[in-house]
């Protein structure tokens, strides 16, 4: 039995249809794959982010005492000190921005986003972070403010015991 040609290209057609099916199905799963790797990224640039500030900050004793004492002091630092507490602070807030738009984004998590921004719910009783936030709110995106101030509202039971001065006995 001899196939015409147009049988021939019937062939070829539905071969050519399971190779595209095939083909749409492998790229699926690289895009999947892709949008895995951007996550994993994502998260770890955020990661990175707050990690060197802290190590910044942790690790030069002049910049931890001055952001210790701009923290916890009841009046403004003299005003070049007060700048540079202001500036500290807001690059951790950057960071924490980062976090927050991102998870918007669903390119993180939202309890990445919430186990990075639950710093601030450790520092939210201190007079330096009343003092940054009113400064500074504006500077930063909107629904961010919006999402700290309810940070702020919040009843929490966070320990600030390494804020606290130690009593001299």
């Amino acid at each position: 039995m001899k196939l015409k040609l147009a049988e021939y290209a019937s062939i070829a057609e539905i071969i050519g249809a399971f190779a595209v099916v095939i083909s749409l199905l492998y790229v699926g799963v690289q895009v999947n794959d892709s949008a895995s790797a951007v996550r994993a990224a994502s998260a770890n640039d955020v990661n990175v982010a707050l990690q060197s500030w802290y190590l910044e900050i942790g690790t030069d004793q002049q910049t931890s005492t001055l952001f210790y004492q701009g923290l916890t002091s009841e009046e403004p630092l003299p005003n070049a000190e007060e700048f540079q507490f202001l500036m500290m602070f807001h690059g951790a807030f950057l960071a924490f921005q980062n976090s927050y738009l991102q998870a918007e984004e669903g390119t993180i998590d939202h309890e990445l986003r919430e186990a990075i921004t639950a710093a601030i719910l450790g520092v939210k009783s201190l007079p330096g972070t009343t003092r940054y936030w009113r400064q500074r709110r504006s500077y930063l995106h909107s629904g961010f403010a919006e999402y700290v101030d309810q940070l702020l509202e919040q009843e929490t039971e966070v320990s600030v015991d390494i804020y606290r001065t130690p009593k001299v006995e």
